[in-house]
């Protein structure tokens, strides 16, 4: 049995942190590659909620927030180029902040909504013939306002230069020269024909090869056809820019672009997915990064206690994640972050869901679930997402807490150590419980790595299962003188003396919460430090 001893983490936040020297902080983690010297690059904070409403997340909060030393990726509103707008001053908005990064030498993000958006509502796109519309057209020659992969490539370059040539994007160039990394994210909504209904254009039948029309032939072709637009969308938009550095050192992100939660869950996953052998998804080659959705929706079962969880679906996206890296080794990869508050939808928020089951919900409870996802996947940001409208009164206790869990990795040298260099641990004495239509090539991949306790419910486990603790460990070094660092999440209450065994070791005692917490365990002499202030 391993012996406990306390360890004080250093993860408080001195008020007059030098901003230089976070900011230069920033810049290396945001520009390190994704395989380095000195391992995984330490994550980021940013938000969806972009400030363009009184007492949100403007710029300068987030500016503020990195003069006191918090580790955040600023992140801006980027309207439409035509159409409506959100930002009436462009001027107040962007170029105190702006010029503020560029003196401090920061990475920033311009989030969006669908680049791809004008081609289904600008009738310039809309209106044009069957063989030029890069809409889906159907059999009767209606256009259908959603893109097609069976429409011309040269609209979609066309609307991408439009976002980067309007007079405010040549004059954030001017604010902020020489940026070190320019991060475009779309939110990627927009809608678009799924591989499934592919016959409603037209066009589908002489494009796609008969030898290709069975299922899997189909996403091949489909998923191929979307790289080359989407690439299109960006290289427009890299044409536009004008400025050297935001030329090159610009990249693409798009939310959602990323297998979802669903794989194996239920029978027809894949008839949202566009997986064929030995690629789960395309879109690693058709975008520059992804913002995945690590979100508890309002709108399903979902909670962050059950087996029905972001924290169990997420999993599999850890060999998703090594082909996405395999595909393109420079993906960038995020995790949009979310716990299903919808304050105005009092029939599906989950926060009411909870309360309704007698749970407390509150920021520790959130930076549990947050935790775990972060060292689960080590993504480059945590994004939040938040509606426009939710001010910082009400949602910035969750949002620091955020700020905290990236904070501390930053700051405390075990943690820093082991989110560069430590290797994600595999349960195999148990299969990921999401086990429908798997594809053969991925049977055998580790997709298991909740570790097990005492306090785990009899198997077999269905959806609805409650987890009463989440664990998952991290390893580094060889025998015999490993360590790890167990991070435990227990959503619905404090327990004590939970039983955790590591494999290939043995078991170890653990206090579990639900703000989330680390053990860091030496198998020289099986001592167990608690890394405290978490």
């Amino acid at each position: 049995m391993a012996t406990l001893i306390s360890l004080s983490a250093t993860s408080t936040c001195a008020a007059t942190a030098d901003a230089e020297s976070v900011a230069a902080q920033i810049r290396y983690e945001a520009t390190l590659p994704n395989s380095s010297p000195v391992g995984r690059p330490l994550p980021l904070a940013a938000s969806w909620n972009t400030g363009t409403r009184p007492n949100t997340f403007d710029p300068n909060y987030q500016l503020n927030m990195i003069e006191q030393g918090h580790f955040l990726l600023p992140w801006f509103q980027l309207d439409m180029p035509k159409g409506w707008t959100t930002i009436k001053d462009s001027r107040a908005y962007y170029q105190k902040a702006l010029t503020r990064c560029a003196q401090l030498g920061l990475p920033v993000s311009f989030l969006s909504t669908q680049w791809e958006r004008p081609l289904s509502e600008d009738p310039r796109y809309l209106k044009l013939p069957s063989a030029l519309n890069p809409n889906v057209v159907k059999a009767d020659g209606s256009v259908e306002p959603k893109v097609s992969p069976f429409g011309p490539i040269q609209p979609w370059a066309e609307v991408g230069k439009t976002w980067t040539t309007t007079d405010i994007v040549k004059r954030l160039q001017l604010w902020y020269p020489n940026p070190p990394l320019v991060l475009f994210v779309s939110n990627n909504e927009h809608p678009k024909l799924r591989w499934k209904n592919a016959q409603l254009d037209e066009r589908y039948s002489s494009s796609i090869d008969k030898t290709k029309a069975g299922e899997k032939g189909r996403r091949e072709v489909i998923g191929r056809r979307w790289i080359d637009r989407y690439r299109a969308l960006q290289a427009g938009m890299r044409s536009g820019l004008n400025d050297t550095a935001w030329k090159k050192n610009s990249i693409f992100v798009g939310y959602g672009a990323f297998p979802g939660l669903a794989f194996g869950r239920w029978k027809r996953w894949t008839d949202y997915s566009l997986t064929v052998t030995n690629r789960i998804a395309p879109w690693p080659l058709a975008w520059d990064g992804a913002s995945a959705s690590f979100y508890v929706h309002d709108w399903d079962p979902s909670t962050d206690y059950t087996v029905f969880s972001p924290l169990i679906g997420s999993m599999n996206w850890v060999f998703m994640l090594d082909e996405a890296y395999r595909l393109n080794p420079n993906f960038w990869f995020e995790l949009s972050v979310w716990d299903g508050h919808q304050p105005k939808r009092e029939k599906t928020d989950k926060r009411a869901y909870y309360a309704k089951r007698g749970q407390t919900y509150n920021p520790d409870r959130y930076a549990g679930m947050i935790k775990f996802g972060m060292w689960l996947l080590r993504p480059r940001v945590i994004r939040e997402f938040r509606n426009p409208d939710q001010t910082r009164a009400r949602v910035e206790p969750y949002f620091l807490e955020i700020l905290q869990a990236v904070d501390e990795i930053h700051r405390n040298a075990v943690l820093k150590e082991f989110w560069r260099v430590g290797k994600l641990l595999p349960n195999r004495k148990w299969k990921h419980p999401y086990q429908e239509n798997i594809p053969v090539e991925y049977k055998g991949k580790d997709r298991w790595f909740l570790l097990d306790t005492n306090m785990d419910p009899k198997r077999p486990w269905t959806l609805s299962t409650e987890i009463p603790v989440f664990t998952l460990a991290l390893e580094k070094g060889v025998l015999p003188t490993r360590e790890w660092l167990i991070v435990v999440h227990a959503p619905l209450g404090n327990q004590s003396n939970v039983e955790v065994t590591i494999p290939e070791y043995g078991t170890v005692r653990v206090n579990a919460s639900p703000k989330g917490g680390y053990y860091h365990l030496y198998e020289v002499d099986g001592k167990l430090e608690r890394i405290d202030g978490t």
